[in-house]
């Protein structure tokens, strides 16, 4: 019941950002990714990637024939593209083999099998369908939001030292080298957070169900309601407020080298088709879900995490894509959300609903105060910069603690051994 009733909401959200991308003249959602099936992809690696994520749920025989089949029509779209001239490109055998499964569990599967197939399909069409309404949302938020708050922000972050400034700065000493590597990493984050879904979920095939809380959960919480946030605080990022790519709407050519001036803040008008999309950093969100997710994972994937983390906040902040504020937002975000999921799964643990409250109390704080007291923000450095930062760090400190304590309790309780089945003998 609950499935069903997750789908249909999904179903309607969809719909109705269908029908909203229409009025704008584009397409949405449903549209854009019903065309992947025959035309060009706009990225195969995601269709890949979320192909993987139902692997999970298949056997390796299985899995062998899925990703053969994709890489055979994939080779087959290929040589076809090349001979008419069309636009090359891959994932079309992934996306369809995604779809098949789902006709399969349908027609040829029951009960928990047909059950858990679907599941596999869902976190796979969910992924990509994300991407595809990631980018209805930047459009609405574009068009609805004549005004951002990027005067607001930057006024907000000289509490901060102005951190996008000097990262920007560093990120244009190391040259073309440092560009393409943060790029990557920025890029394909959707990529990494694929993997380590891969080793939480490795177990999925064999015990026939799903664990009770891992990344992709989330990563869709995150992406959800994300979005909604843009709407009640657009920002455009320094880049474009205060940078060349903002044209004539931007405020002056400053960044990275000349922080901006104190002054009043006021809302300032911005183009038709920028993405207001800082507030809070969702790539920063989305890369400490990774990071805290890959904990418990092997060294090599540990190491993965914080080298991701660290490189998608330099891309973040050196690229002029995002604010100091919109950082220490995006972390209190994710934690919350993290930790009201896991919440949900353990029952009623009142240290953790008092912690999700406190999350929630300092995230709306935050906001308020780099609406409202912008401007003493930055007059009084020293007192709201280390505010700001311990309001960060109280609410990271008690999602360790909770979470350290939570593992504690796990480990103490007695895990009954599998009994092993009497093999029969060779004869």
């Amino acid at each position: 019941m609950l499935y069903v009733a997750v789908s249909v909401v999904a179903l309607g959200f969809l719909v109705a950002l269908e029908i909203a991308a229409r009025g704008y003249g584009v397409r949405g959602p449903i549209t854009d990714q019903a065309r992947e099936v025959v035309f060009a992809p706009k990225s195969g690696t995601v269709l890949y990637a979320s192909m993987a994520l139902m692997l999970v749920v298949l056997t390796w025989r299985q899995r062998f024939l899925a990703v053969g089949a994709a890489i055979g029509i994939d080779l087959v779209f290929w040589l076809v593209r090349w001979a008419v001239g069309a636009e090359m490109m891959y994932g079309n055998g992934a996306l369809l083999v995604t779809l098949a499964c789902a006709v399969l569990a349908l027609t040829r599967r029951t009960g928990r099998e047909r059950t858990l197939l679907l599941q596999g399909v869902g976190l796979a069409l969910l992924l990509v369908t994300g991407r595809k309404t990631g980018y209805t949302w930047l459009l609405i938020t574009s068009q609805t939001r004549p005004t951002v708050l990027d005067p607001y922000v930057a006024a907000a972050d000289q509490a901060l030292g102005n951190p996008s400034w000097v990262v920007g700065r560093i990120v244009e000493a190391t040259g073309v080298v440092g560009f393409r590597v943060l790029e990557f990493v920025y890029i394909q984050l959707a990529v990494m957070a694929v993997v380590v879904a891969l080793y939480q979920l490795r177990n999925v095939a064999a015990e026939r169900r799903f664990p009770r809380h891992h990344i992709v959960r989330t990563f869709l919480a995150i992406g959800l309601l994300g979005p909604g946030i843009y709407m009640v605080f657009p920002v455009v990022g320094p880049i474009f407020a205060y940078g060349a790519d903002g044209g004539q709407w931007a405020l002056a050519e400053l960044w990275p080298h000349t922080p901006p001036p104190v002054t009043v803040p006021q809302p300032m008008p911005f183009d038709e088709f920028t993405p207001r999309n800082c507030m809070p950093s969702l790539h920063t969100a989305w890369a400490t879900a990774i990071f805290i997710h890959s904990r418990k994972a092997p060294a090599a994937l540990r190491w993965a995490g914080t080298f991701w983390l660290i490189a998608t906040l330099g891309a973040t902040l050196g690229f002029g894509y995002h604010y100091g504020a919109d950082i220490v937002a995006g972390v209190v975000f994710t934690l919350t959300i993290d930790l009201a999921l896991r919440t949900l799964d353990r029952g009623r643990d009142r240290t953790a609903i008092a912690l999700v409250a406190h999350g929630s109390a300092v995230f709306v704080a935050l906001l308020l105060s780099y609406r409202f007291l912008s401007l003493e923000m930055a007059e009084h450095p020293w007192v709201f910069g280390p505010l700001v930062v311990l309001s960060m760090v109280s609410v990271v400190y008690g999602y360790v603690r909770i979470t350290k304590r939570w593992e504690r309790r796990a480990a103490a309780v007695p895990v009954p051994q599998p009994r092993r089945e009497p093999q029969p003998e060779l004869v």
